[in-house]
């Protein structure tokens, strides 16, 4: 009687330590399992954060063109090209020379980047900027609202041709600055240039 007894609680005790050992292992996969989501959760929020920040940066730090006019040579074509620009609104800082112009012209594409005045019609394709308001001296950075730059590009130059833009051109323009965000702009000669020195572009 007395080993039927204690056989019934040498076999209660190797269940209950067999059950002990299921419970501790399925807590630790428990644990490792929670580890691995909670570091997959911190990992995807870090992506969702940066991607939500550059996708708002693309939109909002935006060049806008005031206006845009050409100077009109002896030959009736339109050598150089000015666009003023300003920051967008709700833009950050924008730094013109990080930026650059998609130039689509017809006879030519080119993407432009920031190059010295002394360059532009010397076979260089490129802008040059120079400013037209700037309170702090921040050129070539649009870091004021009230900031005014001019972005100038030289046609013969960059269509290779040695010619300007003749009458009725018309040239697509695409600016992206260091953020990405981008700004479309389009040129067009007026039909006629007889007898102006500047016109409208």
């Amino acid at each position: 009687m007395t080993e039927n007894i204690r056989q019934r609680f040498d076999d209660r005790g190797q269940v209950g330590i067999g059950t002990l050992i299921v419970f501790i292992a399925m807590v630790l996969v428990a644990a490792i399992a929670a580890g691995v989501l909670i570091n997959t959760a911190g990992f995807l929020q870090t992506k969702a954060e940066q991607t939500g920040e550059e996708s708002t940066a693309q939109v909002s730090n935006r060049l806008t063109v005031v206006s845009g006019f050409g100077n009109v040579t002896d030959a009736e074509t339109v050598d150089y090209v000015n666009l003023t620009v300003m920051r967008g609104s709700g833009a950050d800082d924008i730094n013109l020379s990080s930026a650059t112009i998609e130039w689509v012209g017809p006879r030519e594409a080119e993407t432009l980047t920031e190059v010295p005045e002394s360059e532009l019609d010397g076979g260089t394709a490129g802008f040059n900027v120079t400013e037209i308001k700037d309170t702090d001296g921040s050129l070539p950075v649009l870091n004021d609202q009230s900031d005014r730059f001019s972005l100038s590009m030289h046609a013969p130059t960059i269509a290779g041709s040695g010619n300007g833009l003749g009458e009725g051109s018309e040239v697509q323009l695409k600016l992206t600055t260091q953020y990405g965000a981008v700004t479309f702009y389009q040129a067009d000669v007026p039909p006629s240039v007889n007898g102006e020195s500047a016109v409208t572009v």
